[in-house]
């Protein structure tokens, strides 16, 4: 073995050693995900991944399955997607070229038929035909002429092939367009579609002076409550938030869940007052549903949320627009949670709410 493969495997021991210590360090578990996680950290494959792990640790100093789970779609299984979409469209520009010889073949059978008839009338031009040359040349038109009918049915053939192949294909794409963006626990967004949507939005609001608005919401207590009652029945209370969210949205609005128990809900062509009455019927509807484990048929009692509301202002960038409002969400925590608190007030006002 050369020194260069001692090397590589020296360093994936080392990268698995210290991949074993962050997951003792940071939980929750030994998972397979979870050590697919912490590996992609140390080894720095994925800077993006690094900084939500950061994020995540330093806010809760630790990460839970749920952060595992999220961090996973994400940042690694999203390359899986990624890798489909590339080959499906390696398929069609093979598809593509495959039509294109057809053509290149169809338009040389083409233009040979029309050499053929051009020879054909210079033949019945001249003064010297008779009845079997004549004969002779009808022959050879009709022949060539079922040659390039044949040759045209066949790329008629292919052609119809090659549609359904491409439409299948193009809808393949789709949805694994959508597969990539959407968090598979919820059927919200995740966050990279969110992100994207955020920028968009902020762009939108700031070319056309319309009114846009932001708001992000967190289930109140949900670790306890996921430790108790278990990461299934977990599950079920964020599906429960996402199904409130839907019932409750406006044309345009993109849903989201970040990961973890934090959603967001994106409002373009929305003020304020709207945003914060949405906000409230969310959060009036989630308190007012009662939770029944599946199970046992046990019931659980409420889930609560807060919720900040954060209004575009001019100057605004995407990522001033989720920090105002994650310190709503935050002073709705403070002031005693199940609440909404919006941005209307000043910051230092927010930031100090006891």
């Amino acid at each position: 073995m050369s020194d260069g493969s001692h090397g590589d495997r020296d360093r994936t021991f080392a990268l698995a050693d210290r991949a074993n210590q962050l997951m003792r360090d940071y939980g929750p578990s030994a998972s397979p995900r979870a050590y697919t996680v912490w590996y992609t950290y140390v080894s720095g494959a994925q800077p993006l991944m690094n900084d939500a792990i950061k994020r995540l640790t330093t806010q809760s100093g630790c990460l839970t399955n749920d952060d595992i789970d999220s961090l996973h779609d994400t940042y690694i299984d999203g390359r899986r997607l990624s890798v489909a979409a590339e080959k499906m469209s390696a398929s069609v520009l093979s598809e593509i070229e495959g039509i294109t010889e057809m053509l290149d073949l169809s338009l040389g059978s083409t233009a040979q038929y029309g050499e053929s008839l051009r020879a054909f009338s210079h033949d019945l031009a001249g003064a010297t035909l008779n009845r079997v040359r004549i004969r002779e040349i009808v022959a050879a038109l009709v022949t060539t002429t079922r040659e390039v009918a044949a040759n045209n049915r066949t790329l008629e053939a292919r052609m119809r092939e090659s549609r359904s192949e491409i439409e299948s294909l193009r809808e393949t794409l789709e949805a694994t367009r959508i597969e990539s963006l959407t968090d598979p626990l919820t059927g919200l967004s995740n966050r990279k579609h969110f992100e994207a949507m955020l920028a968009e939005t902020v762009e939108t609001a700031a070319s056309r002076a319309t009114p846009s608005s932001l708001i992000v919401l967190d289930i109140d207590f949900f670790k306890r409550f996921n430790d108790l009652y278990g990461h299934l029945t977990g599950d079920q209370v964020l599906r429960l938030v996402g199904i409130v969210m839907r019932e409750h949205m406006r044309p345009g609005a993109t849903l989201s869940r970040f990961g973890g128990e934090e959603f967001g809900i994106l409002l373009p062509d929305t003020d304020r007052a709207t945003a914060l009455g949405i906000a409230e019927h969310v959060r009036t509807s989630v308190m007012g549903r009662e939770l029944v484990k599946r199970s046992t048929g046990e019931s659980l009692g409420k889930v609560t949320v807060s919720l900040g509301i954060a209004a575009y202002q001019r100057g605004d960038t995407p990522v001033s627009l989720l920090e105002r409002a994650d310190l709503c969400m935050f002073a709705a925590k403070r002031q005693g949670r199940n609440r909404c608190v919006d941005d209307s007030r000043p910051l230092d006002t927010l930031s100090h709410v006891a």
